[in-house]
């Protein structure tokens, strides 16, 4: 899943980019408004973590817009900004959530997630397939009932494919939804992530869950 930080202090912006990251999130930042709604032109984004106070484009009015430009993902407002008011403000521009400064790191990801299970947008359920479970709300992963401990970005890899389930999945994509911004497309991560997601899927078993179509990608 890729996240969006929009957040003018560097201390809090870098905070939650580690945190997320360490979850295994693709996790881009921008500091300004301007430079947010420009990164939501380019990308996809499954969330933005949206502060208010923000230079060059306030930060409502950078919801206002996603929303006008049809961004169907979830936006959480974080801010000092505690009335009611502008809590209803913050909700009647778009936003999903509201998150009030200072918070702890765990409820920001707790938000997230239930934002990514909501019915009538964002969806993130279990995937069960080919004797392969995969839950993405606690990142556990089952084959045959038989637990796999993967890494986030490994169950990031694996969740993505059985998603697109029967499609062949090319390397670009993969980099662009599970890795950020600075991800270099001529690196050999991916390679190396899926030799090892492979391996770990598949100890003990003897058929092989991901086949690389030639010239195509991955698919599951």
């Amino acid at each position: 899943m890729r996240v969006l930080v929009v957040e003018d202090e560097d201390a809090i912006a870098s905070a939650i980019e580690r945190g997320l990251t360490k979850q295994g999130y693709a996790v881009d930042v921008a500091h300004d408004g301007a430079e947010a709604l420009d990164k939501a032109t380019v990308n996809t984004y499954d969330v933005i973590c949206l502060d208010l106070n923000l230079p060059r484009v306030d930060g409502l009015e950078v919801c206002r817009r996603l929303r006008e430009d049809r961004f169907a993902g979830g936006i959480i407002m974080l801010t000092a900004r505690s009335s009611i008011r502008e809590r209803i403000e913050g909700l009647d521009y778009g936003a999903d959530d509201y998150l009030v400064k200072p918070f702890a790191f765990s409820e920001l990801a707790a938000r997230i997630r239930a934002i990514t299970r909501r019915e009538g947008g964002l969806r993130e359920p279990v995937i069960d397939t080919r004797g392969l479970e995969l839950d993405p709300n606690t990142n556990r992963a089952k084959r045959e009932g038989r637990d796999i401990h993967l890494t986030p970005k490994e169950f990031a890899l694996v969740y993505y494919l059985a998603r697109n389930e029967g499609r062949a999945v090319p390397q670009e994509e993969l980099l662009e939804h599970i890795w950020d911004e600075h991800a270099n497309p001529f690196t050999q991560t991916v390679k190396v992530h899926m030799n090892n997601l492979r391996r770990k899927l598949n100890e003990g078993f003897d058929d092989q869950l991901i086949e690389t179509i030639r010239g195509k990608g991955y698919v599951l």
